[in-house]
């Protein structure tokens, strides 16, 4: 993630929605909130990295025009 460590300071809260459309359960929604412990300084880096991971995220790239998808990110720098 631009240079800033994910591998235990990235912690990714989840929720989803599932709606029965034309009498199918389907998962509609899926809501993101992540949690990044980032270097001082770091914020901006981090910051256009949730803006664009979008584009890379293989999960993301399987789903999307499918289920809505949203996600934020608390960043607390260390």
């Amino acid at each position: 993630m631009r240079q800033i460590p994910a591998v235990d300071n990235l912690v990714a809260d989840v929720e989803g929605d599932i709606e029965d459309v034309e009498g199918v359960l389907k998962i509609t929604q899926i809501r993101l909130h992540y949690r990044l412990k980032i270097p001082t300084g770091s914020r901006e880096k981090a910051e256009r990295a949730l803006a664009t991971y979008a584009d890379k995220c293989p999960a993301y790239q399987s789903v999307k025009g499918c289920i809505e998808c949203t996600w934020d990110m608390q960043a607390v720098e260390e």
